[in-house]
């Protein structure tokens, strides 16, 4: 999954690809270069994002979301919360909802019911705004387990399927550098909730503080854990990077297949 954020603020890439023909053409070198999927941002979710309203997400989102559609044979993942952006980008061509919210947001949950899309919902401890705000856990991995639970059982009752449903940790949102680290190193205990695990890591705060390095020199922490995500049986990976990261998928896969 090719991250394509059209925000002014996102924490890597605020601004870059705000305009649709540069957001067009960067989706396409990411599917040229192997990503099956393309997720579009139009609200930045770095820790001490604002919220932006629910008309000015869907302008930056739908142009770039029909642009796609129109041109690039990929599935379109859209991240938001915003019921009046799940239901137009589904009309213009999207392909799944990623909402770190697990579809709480006020109408959400039945926004997406009406699209009939997949979902893919994470665990995150209160909002951008407040999330890092010394987030704390009694049974980390019980506690993700257990809302992610909660949340599969909401989207099933409404009426979503529960084989469209994928799941996320959450890694960075409403977590230490601790609670990141063990809940990568047992991320394996998510796979009995039955349902495919999204890990998006790449160029996160985690990296940064275990390498001490900025943003743009996260490439290779980034690599490293999206090797060990295939191989703690992650399904989907969320990247910036995406050539790279299919050179690591597809190494690992050629080995996993060999006799």
């Amino acid at each position: 999954m090719g991250i394509l954020n059209v925000t002014p603020d996102s924490f890597s890439d605020g601004g870059r690809f705000a305009q649709r023909d540069l957001a067009l053409r960067h989706a396409e070198a990411m599917v040229s270069a192997g990503a099956t999927l393309i997720d579009v941002g139009g609200e930045s979710t770095r820790p001490g994002a604002r919220t932006v309203s629910p008309v000015e997400e869907l302008e930056r989102v739908a142009p770039i979301v029909e642009a796609i559609s129109r041109e690039l044979d990929v599935i379109i993942s859209v991240d938001t919360s915003t019921p009046a952006v799940i239901r137009e980008t589904a009309r213009l061509g999207a392909g799944l909802i990623n909402d770190v919210r697990s579809l709480q947001r006020d109408g959400a949950l039945d926004a997406a019911v009406a699209t009939g899309l997949p979902v893919c919902l994470m665990h995150m401890r209160g909002e951008p705004t407040d999330m890092q705000s010394d987030p704390r856990y009694d049974d980390l991995l019980g506690e993700v387990s257990s809302f992610l639970r909660e949340r599969i059982n909401a989207c099933v009752a409404a009426g979503i399927a529960r084989e469209q449903i994928i799941l996320d940790p959450g890694f960075g949102f409403g977590k230490t550098l601790e609670h990141n680290l063990s809940l990568f190193k047992h991320m394996e205990v998510l796979h009995e909730l039955g349902r495919p695990l999204l890990v998006g890591v790449s160029r996160k705060s985690m990296i940064g503080k275990v390498l001490d390095k900025p943003v743009d020199q996260r490439l290779y922490g980034a690599l490293a854990l999206a090797g060990m995500a295939i191989t703690k049986g992650a399904r989907i990976l969320r990247v910036h990077d995406v050539p790279e990261t299919v050179d690591v998928v597809r190494m690992i896969a050629a080995v996993e297949s060999a006799e």
